[in-house]
């Protein structure tokens, strides 16, 4: 039988969360946490990834009663193809989110939108040599057209290895050769796990889960970068600034709209489209004061990092953000969208505008959103939005809570610069030991966790033991909230980490992006390692995922071990069921890549052991721990 819904304390930290919770259950509306109740007691054999239906001999349940499949594969080979077939899922989400700023960068070559523009030339400029086009003396859009078909091709099957990887370590690099698990091409390293995990076709873990691990790399150095630095070229690339988070930040005197998904193809012209003054003025026929545009999830990372736009909330509150009865529309690309949020729009007089092709939700607007005709289709959502203020029920808005400051913007870019043009005063630092190491806390919230309680937990212990932490995604709306993510959090720091924190005014977690933005992390940690001339499994450095939940949280863990990051998963993926699986991913990629996945759902505990890793990372490089 389905279990009860958790009393609400025990669903989430955060008290604008509570609220909205305690309002939807007495409107009678239902969230993600009645579902999962409802969905409780999961399969257990799915849990351990012991089920397979790659074929239809089957489905397949393999246990002590029944070790094979009837095509004879036993627990570890079931175990591999679906861990396999996961990492696929999640590499693909984010390198087509890269493919799609190429599209963008295309147009914009070829004189197709006017809409959209190169707003960074010096780091397009930059990038390009880096990946080896000729750049001295040729016209900037010479220069644009090379790099997107040097970028278009690493998707391809033509090339020995992805462009970026000239940022890799030769040592990195020599380990990955050796392996067999350069990243050749993203779509090539994708289509090949699907091929491998075909009955039939490769049946021994091991190497099913290297060639996993290849595939997360064509993602991380390839896909996801690429999508990372191109954002930058054409939006800007970001820079510190001010700006605000929670639910607070949906005002009851204006329009409300709300960008969800991870593309800033869609949510950066939403946003100048809002600005606009005629519509402005419409707003103010109807009543309202304005228009506001807040954020959700990473495509509000995205707005956020660039123009400082506000934060509603991360994955667990998109359903909650629209129970305030405040936001006229949500307007979503793709990628950790609810499919919920359509039933909850329709309670509201909220309006559900979709975006992308690729990602269509059933009963919402839909917009087929071009490069061609951004700006004016981006109008029409805005006034869509506009034209639905009329229709708000003013004795059903409730907006539990006042905004709290965070400061953004982290690129790799503005660290630089902020530590006067070169990495030295940072390796200098970690040198004598003010800051200790780094740890990146990435992504998500999962429905099985107390929302953000360990990724906030996870934070304030490392940064009270003198570890820098980088935080992107659906971590960023927590650690704001937490307090975190303003200069005055220094004093929730060690001592080292405060001098060095309070001399520079920069709060001691760092907001570093959306999800695809693990990237700047693995660019900041080859450029250490290359400073220092080690590989990355040198560096006193960690990375955690503590609430994750999706495809592409297992692609960027698997990236980040396969680049010898030592990195920490809250709860483990499907893969129990395969000893084989299970020893590999937590004890023997150590002896291949020089990093491991490690599984701790408490937070102090987690600290704790990625301390003990960063003493003996700094002892390895002669320096006190």
């Amino acid at each position: 039988m389905a279990k009860e819904p958790k009393p609400i304390d025990d669903l989430t930290i955060w008290d604008d969360a509570k609220a909205m919770i305690k309002k939807a259950r007495a409107e009678g509306i239902e969230t993600v946490h009645e579902r999962l109740a409802q969905q409780t007691p999961h399969c257990k054999f799915c849990e351990l990834g012991t089920t397979c239906r790659n074929c239809t001999m089957g489905p397949c349940r393999i246990s002590k009663k029944m070790p094979r499949g009837v095509c004879g594969a036993d627990a570890d080979v079931v175990v591999a193809r679906n861990f396999g077939r996961f990492v696929a899922g999640g590499s693909a989400g984010h390198s087509d989110h890269g493919r799609d700023l190429i599209e963008v960068l295309e147009a914009i070559v070829e004189g197709e939108t006017k809409d959209y523009s190169i707003k960074d030339a010096d780091k397009l400029i930059r990038i390009a040599a880096e990946v080896g086009i000729k750049t001295e003396g040729r016209e900037l859009m010479d220069i644009a057209r090379d790099a997107m078909e040097c970028f278009f091709a690493d998707f391809g099957s033509r090339k020995k290895e992805v462009a970026f990887l000239t940022r890799v370590p030769e040592k990195r690099k020599e380990i990955w050769h050796k392996l067999g698990m350069t990243p050749r091409g993203v779509d090539r390293e994708i289509a090949e796990m699907m091929h491998r995990t075909h009955m039939g076709c490769d049946n021994d873990a091991p190497n099913t889960l290297i060639h996993a691990a290849r595939t997360s790399l064509s993602d991380g150095w390839g896909g996801s970068m690429i999508g990372t630095e191109l954002s930058d070229v054409i939006f800007g690339t970001p820079k510190p600034s001010m700006s605000t988070a929670n639910l607070g930040i949906i005002k009851e005197d204006k329009v409300n709209i709300l960008v969800h998904g991870h593309n800033p193809v869609v949510s950066e012209m939403i946003l100048a489209a809002a600005r606009d003054p005629k519509l402005i003025d419409r707003a103010k026929e109807l009543g309202a004061t304005g228009i506001n545009v807040g954020g959700l999830c990473c495509t509000g990372n995205e707005l956020l990092m660039r123009q400082g736009i506000p934060m509603a909330g991360n994955h667990l509150m998109t359903e909650l953000a629209i129970i305030t009865g405040a936001v006229e529309a949500i307007v979503v690309d793709y990628q950790c969208i609810m499919p919920s949020l359509v039933q909850i729009s329709g309670c509201y007089h909220t309006k559900f505008i979709d975006t992308a092709n690729k990602a269509r939700f059933t009963g919402g607007i839909h917009v087929d959103f071009q490069h061609t005709t951004a700006m004016q289709q981006a109008k029409e959502i805005v006034s869509m939005a506009v034209e639905g203020f009329a229709e708000r029920d003013a004795g059903r808005v409730d907006i539990p809570c006042e905004p709290v400051s965070i400061m953004t913007g982290f690129s790799n870019e503005a660290v630089i610069e902020a530590l006067g043009g070169s990495l030295k005063p940072l390796i200098d630092a970690i040198a004598g030991g003010d800051i200790r190491g780094a740890v990146a806390i990435v992504g998500c919230n999962n429905p099985k966790f107390q929302q953000d309680s360990m990724n906030v937990g996870l934070a304030k212990e490392l940064i009270k033991k003198d570890i820098l932490v980088l935080a992107t995604g659906c971590v960023t709306t927590a650690a704001g909230k937490a307090g975190l993510l303003v200069p005055e959090a220094i004093e929730m720091a060690g001592p080292g980490l405060k001098k060095i924190c309070g001399a520079l005014g920069i709060p001691p977690v760092l907001h570093y992006g959306s999800c695809v933005d693990n990237s700047r992390v693995l660019q900041l940690c080859a450029a250490l390692a290359n400073e220092l001339g080690v590989d990355i499994s040198d560096l006193p450095v960690g990375a955690s995922s503590p609430e994750w939940y999706s495809e592409k949280a297992a692609a960027i863990g698997l990236y980040a071990v396969a680049s010898g990051v030592y990195t920490h998963l809250g709860h483990p993926p499907n893969i129990l069921g395969s000893e084989t699986v299970t020893n590999l991913a937590v004890k023997g990629l150590e002896d291949l890549v020089g990093a491991t996945f490690f599984i701790e759902p408490d937070p102090v505990k987690t600290a704790e052991m990625f301390d003990e890793r960063i003493k003996a990372k700094r002892k390895g490089l002669g320096l006190s721990e």
